[in-house]
């Protein structure tokens, strides 16, 4: 690590993607990536005012647009993404290098030309960073007490939930692990019985589930229990047989994608 703890490693992962185009439509194509790139960075709920754009003056020799897409960090806005119209230049190096043609052929036009590439370059790292410091907090309470709370956007919380049985006795574990066994199917869950349940909710907020399920007495009357979400703390009744839909609508890379 260089400095500013992990935003400047000496060895980083980097995500990107070479987007090939049709010359002469690498300014559409930039202003489309530019705006879904972040439409895609604001959907994690880490706050809008949080992102800008930073527009390149001074352009490499072989782009006609670069922009940044910069993420208010602890230390200030920083680079968190690129993206660049970066024309032939990549297919043409390789083409003279390697000897080989690098061309499409367009059936519409009926001629062929070197694609110009429109590349996106995000750091695995970096975004690793922006999720953390953003979500990490210490919130004051209106009983005057704090409570530490990961808000990891719910896609990417590693548990879904935890299925707690209100006490360890009257057949309650029993339903609750059985609730476990039910959902970890489809989600990774856990089961914690140790403790009061208001100790629970707080080892859960500092990890960072998204949903706490309790199973209570009434639980073995009417077959629901109380669903608590861990950003607004709100505790709900519902039906066991809801848990399933109830939790993929928040957690689910299909639900979090088409919301967007």
């Amino acid at each position: 690590v260089a400095r500013q703890f992990i935003f400047r490693m000496r060895e980083f992962e980097q995500m990107e993607m070479q987007f090939f185009i049709k010359p002469g439509t690498q300014m559409e194509w930039y202003d489309f990536w530019k705006e879904n790139r972040l439409k895609w960075h604001k959907s994690l709920g880490l706050g809008a005012d949080n992102y800008r754009f930073h527009d390149h003056e001074k352009l490499a020799h072989y782009a006609d647009a670069a922009s940044d897409i910069e993420f208010k960090f602890p230390f200030g806005f920083k680079e968190l993404e690129g993206i660049h119209s970066r024309t032939d230049f990549d297919l043409k190096a390789h083409e003279e290098h390697s000897g080989k043609k690098l061309q499409y052929f367009d059936h519409e036009e009926n001629k062929s030309y070197t694609p110009y590439v429109l590349e996106t370059s995000i750091g695995l790292d970096r975004m690793f960073l922006a999720v953390f410091s953003s979500s990490l907090m210490e919130e004051e309470l209106e009983n005057n007490t704090t409570r530490t709370v990961l808000k990891l956007p719910a896609v990417l919380a590693p548990t879904k939930a935890a299925i707690f049985p209100l006490i360890k006795r009257d057949g309650l574990p029993e339903i609750a692990k059985q609730i476990v066994e039910d959902l970890k199917w489809d989600f990774n869950v856990t089961y914690d019985e140790k403790d009061a349940v208001g100790k629970r909710y707080r080892r859960q907020d500092a990890a960072g589930t998204p949903f706490c399920i309790t199973v209570d007495h009434d639980t073995i009357e009417d077959k629901t229990v109380t669903i608590r979400h861990r950003d607004t703390m709100e505790q709900k009744r519902v039906a066991i047989a809801d848990l399933k839909a109830i939790i993929a609508q928040e957690v689910d890379v299909k639900h979090w994608l088409q919301k967007m």
